[in-house]
């Protein structure tokens, strides 16, 4: 195997590793985080929508980055198939963290500085502890949406490296001109 290929695999490897305690960590400070007010009463992960969607996305991408590093060791696809896998895969999980990264974002964005239009007010003075759990959380999601965006490219040149680009004739740019001129 050249060296850049297996440069680009332990590369590859490496971000899929890395993918696994950046969601477990992401996870573990979102379940957690509970925090009782006063003003707001009890707050936790589960009486925000986007903050349960952000778990359920690091499960999924923990779980992938997983199955992803053990098919490393078996042979059981061919190579192009497995190739094709991963960059569907990949993708789909690079925009799936990129919308659960949006709705948090949302959400801390409420929580720090309300909306008046709708009459709410900021909560984050009064819940510090919990606003600060969520950035953490949404940080170490962040990295691991990094991850998969630097896995995708690597996907991608993986499957279209493998073809050879199309072969253009003169003949063929000439033909194609004078069909263009007509």
């Amino acid at each position: 195997m050249p060296t850049s290929k297996i440069q680009l695999r332990f590369i590859d490897l490496s971000l899929r590793l890395c993918v696994l305690p950046l969601s477990v960590g992401s996870i573990w400070l979102t379940v957690t985080n509970k925090q009782d007010s006063s003003i707001y009463g009890r707050l936790e992960f589960s009486n925000l929508n986007g903050l349960k969607y952000m778990v359920c996305i690091n499960a999924i991408s923990a779980c992938y980055s997983l199955v992803a590093i053990v098919s490393f060791w078996l042979r059981c696809l061919c190579l192009l198939t497995k190739a094709w896998f991963f960059l569907c895969s990949d993708q789909v999980l690079t925009y799936l963290m990129v919308t659960s990264t949006a709705a948090v974002m949302e959400i801390l964005y409420l929580v720090y500085n309300g909306d008046t239009n709708v009459s709410w007010s900021e909560a984050c003075s009064t819940l510090g502890r919990f606003c600060n759990r969520v950035k953490v959380a949404l940080i170490l999601h962040t990295i691991a949406l990094f991850c998969f965006f630097a896995l995708s490219l690597i996907s991608a040149y993986r499957v279209f490296s493998k073809f050879d680009p199309p072969n253009v004739t003169s003949k063929d740019v000439d033909r194609k001109e004078l069909e263009d001129g007509s």
